[in-house]
């Protein structure tokens, strides 16, 4: 029988991914009715947009509050279908759950290795984080309104991913995995705002991927931005900063937040689908 702390984390789990893969629904359903300009392709919600609706410099604070209704909200959108979504992440969680005392136990304690481990994610987040700032100012320079939607997505999903995982860090309170032999106890009152689940580190780097990843949908920089996004996961594992849970979690929350604004808000994505629809429409009839 599965002992009782295990099953109250793999309880927390699902919930946890419940809240974490609607934003993902939302944005999907979303995009369809975007695409389409069909309610009924965007599972009937009634106040899903037409169009993309773009974000400025100046737009950009209230964008970002808007964006937190719909993510908090996202539960009652859930459909029997989206259990394709829920069960994958909901059992792979409950897995690193059950395991995540043992792994961390395992995983050399070495202070300078695992100092140097932290030191290379932040290294890799940095770089990572300065793609869109880098962005930004090469399409304010050249007036290259891609580049610059880059940047103020990225920016929007950073903020919607940091607004969450603090609001969760505070409600679940995650001991570290060097606190208390690496228990991962939930609902520590002594963790606060500090707490391990979810990585913060995770949230961002997969934000940001997410968001650079759909603008920019080459094979290469795809692979290059999910590399590292990956890389700054595994760092703080292996720094001994967070349980394999956390940057799970974290890693999957912030590719659905960044996912979910580039979907509601790319104007340059909205045009990339347009063209796949006409250019698919074009193949098809030259074949018949």
């Amino acid at each position: 029988m599965m002992p009782r702390r295990s099953l109250i984390r793999s309880i927390i789990a699902s919930c946890i991914c419940l809240m974490w893969v609607c934003p993902a629904i939302y944005a999907f359903q979303t995009s369809q009715f975007v695409d389409s300009g069909t309610a009924e392709d965007a599972g009937g919600l009634p106040d899903a947009p037409s169009a993309p609706d773009e974000v400025t410099v100046k737009q950009l604070p209230i964008a970002i509050l808007k964006d937190q209704i719909p993510i908090w909200t996202s539960p009652i959108r859930v459909r029997p279908h989206d259990l394709i979504w829920l069960l994958p992440l909901g059992a792979a969680t409950g897995i690193t759950l059950s395991t995540d005392t043992d792994a961390m136990r395992n995983l050399s304690r070495d202070p300078t290795f695992n100092k140097d481990c932290v030191n290379a994610s932040n290294y890799l987040l940095g770089s990572e984080m300065a793609v869109p700032v880098a962005l930004f100012g090469f399409g304010y320079m050249k007036d290259d309104s891609h580049a610059r939607e880059t940047g103020i997505l990225s920016g929007e999903a950073l903020a919607d991913g940091v607004v969450v995982e603090e609001i969760t860090k505070i409600i679940l309170r995650r001991e570290r995995p060097l606190y208390n032999n690496a228990a991962g106890d939930f609902f520590a009152p002594h963790v606060g705002a500090d707490g391990s689940f979810p990585s913060s580190h995770s949230v961002l780097a997969w934000s940001v991927a997410a968001v650079i990843a759909g603008e920019y949908p080459s094979k290469w920089v795809q692979v290059g931005i999910y590399s590292t996004a990956t890389s700054v996961s595994l760092m703080r594992v292996l720094g001994q900063e967070h349980f394999p849970t956390d940057v799970l979690v974290g890693g999957a929350a912030g590719w659905l937040i960044g996912h979910y604004v580039y979907k509601r808000h790319s104007i340059s994505g909205k045009s990339h689908r347009l063209r796949a629809t006409i250019e698919n429409l074009t193949l098809h009839q030259s074949d018949n």
